[in-house]
């Protein structure tokens, strides 16, 4: 349990010192940091890229591939929270369509881009073709819930940091990795909780692709089969619930 310590504390006090670093510095203007949240209430940030800063050199220092995974899937994230801020699409379908009739959406930018990085870190990750496959599938897709379950203060991180648990107490390298990812977590969660600040698609995907990263790296075939399975289910709950909502407001 020392690696697992040492990763949560060090990846809590990365996330805290980059987001003093970020509000202090505040690159591209305040109006870039700040946001309205679901409340109206005006939230920073700076939360977002930090944890996401964090996740990558946590999950990096134990699979590299993994890192740059959860780099790309935080930079997907970064795109959307800067270009598609006021886009009132939402789910995949929203932006296939728009695909379709020949629009290139940020939201279809984070989608191929986060499912590109997930496949990549999957085939590097994992031997087998079957496992590559899974495994790509469970990264990305547990970028996408995260994101999906941050809809009201502080769920995507309380919610990383119970996922996170079971990959803590698995023996394997897996469990350095969760634990980095419940360190970040748990550094932005009180001003989250708090409605001080947001972790954004930046942080959510990121520090689900990480989390996604950890159980790839402490499962075998039967474990990634459940995982893809169970992301894949959320996926397409979501995306029915988004489209239920688009069909009601016409």
């Amino acid at each position: 349990m020392i690696k697992q310590a040492v990763s949560f504390g060090l990846s809590a006090t990365l996330t805290r010192a980059a987001v003093a670093v970020l509000r202090a510095k505040v690159p591209g203007g305040r109006d870039r940091w700040e946001r309205k949240n679901y409340a109206g209430r005006t939230v920073e940030l700076y939360a977002g890229p930090a944890s996401a800063l964090a996740a990558a050199v946590a999950v990096g220092r134990v699979a590299p591939a993994a890192g740059v995974a959860v780099a790309v899937a935080g930079a997907c994230g970064a795109y959307d929270d800067v270009v598609g801020d006021g886009d009132p699409r939402r789910g995949f379908r929203a932006h296939l369509r728009a695909l379709r009739d020949g629009e290139v959406t940020s939201g279809a930018v984070k989608l191929f881009g986060v499912s590109a990085a997930g496949l990549v870190a999957g085939a590097v990750l994992k031997e087998r073709p079957l496992d590559k496959l899974l495994a790509g599938v469970v990264i990305a897709g547990a970028a996408h819930f995260v994101n999906l379950v941050d809809v009201r203060p502080g769920r995507a991180a309380a919610a990383l940091l119970a996922l996170g648990v079971p990959g803590l107490l698995r023996p394997g390298p897996g469990a350095e990795s969760a634990a980095g990812v419940m360190g970040a977590a748990a550094a932005v969660l009180p001003d989250d909780l708090g409605e001080r600040a947001m972790i954004g698609d930046t942080g959510a995907h990121a520090l689900g692709a990480a989390l996604g990263t950890a159980v790839v790296a402490g499962n075998g075939r039967a474990g990634l089969v459940a995982h893809a399975a169970a992301v894949v289910a959320a996926a397409v709950y979501g995306d029915n619930v988004s489209e239920a909502v688009r069909r009601a407001v016409g």
